[in-house]
């Protein structure tokens, strides 16, 4: 049976801290560390976790979510050996700059250009100010993900 979520802090490439839901079936075939970097590896894939983005330190992982560190550590190895992360000694574990399951970064930037020039769009149709939209906008952003 599937835990609660776990809610875990990181830090972005800008050094804003976030949040990642985890979720963990204990009951399940396949192993913990293997369901971590699963998570994980679909992040950044999907562009939660970006590149730069900086991971728990193996402790704090662990400490957040309930695991022993011997499994965070095995799924950050796995992750770096597959690419996705790169750890940088004490300065500690990032998504790749160039991860090989995600979106290359300039696909995603055109994107975020196209979503807001449509959002600028749909503001201007409205006839709603500027900073209302802005307004509502980071408010629409710092909601938790669902």
């Amino acid at each position: 049976m599937p835990t609660a979520p776990r809610v875990v802090d990181h830090y972005d490439s800008s050094g804003r801290n976030r949040r990642l839901i985890l979720r963990f079936d204990e009951s399940a075939s396949i192993p913990t560390f293997e369901q971590l970097r699963a998570q994980l590896s679909v992040m950044v894939a999907t562009g939660l976790l970006e590149p730069g983005d900086r991971l728990p330190t193996v402790r704090d992982m662990a400490q957040q979510t309930g695991l022993a560190p011997g499994t965070v550590a095995r799924a950050y190895r796995e992750l770096e050996q597959s690419g996705v992360v790169a750890t940088a000694g004490r300065r500690g574990t990032f998504v790749a700059d160039d991860p090989p399951v995600s979106e290359p970064l300039e696909e995603r930037r055109r994107r975020m250009r196209e979503l807001a020039e449509r959002f600028a769009f749909e503001v201007r149709q409205l006839g709603v100010r500027p900073a209302d939209a802005l307004r509502a906008a980071e408010e629409a952003l710092a909601q938790p993900d669902r």
